[in-house]
């Protein structure tokens, strides 16, 4: 699965595209197949998100999306060393697949 995953302009939180719009929860987000790149560039164009890009991902058997890449699984759940500034979302989904 390719999911799309940048910065909101307004406040600098990692998103993710919903098919819809952009959530800051990565089980939001779906899978954008060949219309990554169109997505991409006019979502940028219209200045709702900064520098988006495609990251590879899977979602597993309860329905979670996991970024392929750690670097990814990272902005999916914030920060490692501070569980207290972590995304919501990663109290649910618990942490064993950052690495």
């Amino acid at each position: 699965m390719r999911i799309i995953t940048g910065n909101d302009l307004r406040t600098g939180a990692v998103v993710w595209w919903t098919g819809s719009g952009w959530s800051r929860f990565v089980d939001d987000a779906i899978d954008a197949g060949d219309a990554a790149e169109e997505i991409m560039a006019r979502e940028e164009a219209a200045r709702r998100v900064n520098v988006p890009y495609v990251c590879e991902a899977s979602r597993d058997a309860q329905g979670h999306v996991r970024p392929a890449h750690i670097k990814d699984r990272v902005r999916a759940l914030g920060p490692t060393v501070r569980r207290d500034l972590a995304v919501p979302t990663a109290a649910r989904t618990g942490w064993d697949w950052v690495i």
